[in-house]
């Protein structure tokens, strides 16, 4: 049941994706009052069933698959023997997908002319790294309810206090139960008020004044820090080219603006 439900919902996607479900030429897998359903159409959903999950096996599948194609085939000629189409709504979202379709046709013709380079790509990457001042750091910290709280732990720390016992004691935290002890962290991890303080303090110190965040108010011990190795290249290579195709299409988007007549009503 699992099964077969999952095999419809990429089904599901995937006809949302097609023009048509039903193509005369070449091979068919099956006919359904003399339509029929493509050995193409089976292929990609074999295909987009394989890219969700590589372990998909189309063998074991293929008449579940088949079948639902059917199931699929006789609600589509039912709907166009009923003329759902006519319907205001269901035409309204005819046309959104059309025209999504066709943004998407029109985007993906426009970059394959000129595709993001591999240097323009390595560039970035590059310049990121250089610029980068990449540190982690070890601390611990005790959560509090208010300011003044907090400035009472930090007195008792002045005077010599341990850090760790006061954590256990006072921290309202998750982590009170050892001692405050927030690990290695990047400052990516935590919220920035806590991040700025943390990459402020030096090494061995306690905040000398309360570091109010979205939790509460914190007093914060810097135990040490390091130096964070970089992502690797391939490891962010898409990410980049993401955000490249993201400026390029909202760079082509501001030169069709600049053309067009546009009337806000």
């Amino acid at each position: 049941m699992q099964n077969t439900f999952m095999i419809y919902r990429y089904l599901l996607i995937v006809a949302l994706a097609s023009f048509s479900l039903t193509v005369s030429a070449g091979s068919s897998v099956a006919t359904v009052n003399g339509k029929k359903i493509s050995q193409k159409h089976y292929d990609r959903v074999v295909s987009t069933l394989k890219a969700k999950n590589p372990q998909f096996n189309a063998e074991q599948n293929k008449q579940a698959i088949i079948n639902e194609l059917i199931s699929r085939e006789l609600l589509f000629q039912e709907a166009k023997k009923q003329k759902v189409e006519k319907d205001p709504q269901v035409a309204f979202a005819l046309e959104q997908q059309r025209v999504e379709l066709m943004i998407q046709a029109l985007v993906q013709k426009t970059f394959s002319k000129d595709p993001v380079k591999e240097k323009e790509i390595r560039k970035i990457y590059d310049d990121k790294v250089a610029s980068a001042n990449l540190k982690e750091f070890k601390a611990r910290h005790i959560l509090l309810k208010t300011e003044d709280e907090a400035k009472t732990i930090i007195a008792k720390l002045d005077t010599g206090a341990d850090f760790a016992k006061l954590a256990k004691e006072k921290s309202t935290g998750p982590s009170a139960k050892s001692g405050g002890d927030l690990g290695w962290f990047s400052p990516g991890r935590m919220v920035p008020p806590f991040a700025r303080a943390v990459a402020e303090m030096k090494k061995g110190k306690h905040s000398k004044t309360p570091v109010k965040t979205q939790f509460g108010w914190h007093v914060i011990k810097l135990e040490d820090s390091r130096k964070m190795e970089p992502p690797k290249y391939d490891e962010v290579k898409k990410q980049i080219a993401g955000s490249l195709n993201k400026q390029r299409l909202q760079q082509y988007v501001e030169k069709l603006r600049s053309k067009a007549k546009i009337k806000i009503d």
